[in-house]
């Protein structure tokens, strides 16, 4: 069966990556994570990723420890690069070409963006993980996801959660919730359901850029998503 989508961007939070520890980073998620993204990799799937800091540090606590904003965003920018290498090497392990771009200078272990460079990259099959969020503080991952999906013109974000899609209520807190198959940025703004951050989803809506949020961590679910079953929510115009 045909691909859905032919680019993604693969958005993954850091504390996903904890598995069920209380911090830092689980090899077997890792190893899951490597192998769900190998499998529409071979397929023919351009593959970019996104990967959050935090299960290592959250820049927005930093002014709750004494530490200054802009210097704990940057602290919160270096976790996310610990993360990318680590699903570097998983990815690797796999037997995939890999490029980690990072929007901060650190030529020892990661190109700098450049969207040209990115793009060619994709079009050779090489996995691209953007490092570093948008290299700038007071902006999250989310918002480098849709930075980077936009720039990249990617087909579709896909929000790996451990959720399986956005819900009229937290289905963690309230039983009674009901999941969305699918819903407009129009319906999310209107009934405050939370997605993204505002900054990541007016880039999206902006953009056209479509959505969909989904359950990473039940395995296959990344290949029947692009293989066009119905999993998680997707957001449209």
């Amino acid at each position: 069966m045909a691909n859905t989508y032919k680019r993604i961007l693969l958005k993954l939070s850091g504390e996903s990556l904890m598995g069920d520890q209380s911090y830092g980073l689980d090899s077997k998620r890792l190893d899951q994570y490597a192998e769900e993204i190998s499998t529409i990799v071979k397929q023919g799937v351009q593959v970019a990723v996104v990967i959050g800091g935090g299960n290592i540090y959250r820049g927005m606590q930093a002014e709750g420890n004494g530490i200054d904003r802009v210097q704990g965003d940057h602290m919160g920018m270096l976790a996310t690069m610990i993360n990318s290498l680590a699903l570097q090497s998983a990815l690797e392990h796999h037997g995939h070409n890999t490029r980690l771009l990072s929007a901060i200078k650190m030529d020892t272990i990661a190109e700098p963006f450049i969207r040209r460079r990115a793009v060619r990259h994709l079009e050779k099959g090489r996995i691209v993980i953007f490092g570093a969020g948008t290299g700038n503080p007071y902006f999250t991952t989310d918002t480098a996801a849709s930075l980077r999906a936009i720039e990249i013109e990617a087909d579709v974000i896909l929000k790996g959660t451990r959720v399986d899609g956005i819900y009229t209520a937290d289905p963690e807190k309230d039983k009674n919730a009901t999941k969305y198959d699918r819903i407009t940025f129009a319906e999310v703004y209107h009934k405050g359901l939370s997605v993204m951050d505002m900054t990541a989803f007016t880039l999206c809506r902006e953009n056209a850029l479509p959505i969909i949020v989904f359950d990473m961590n039940k395995p296959g679910n990344l290949s029947r998503l692009l293989a066009g079953e119905r999993v998680g929510t997707l957001v449209e115009v």
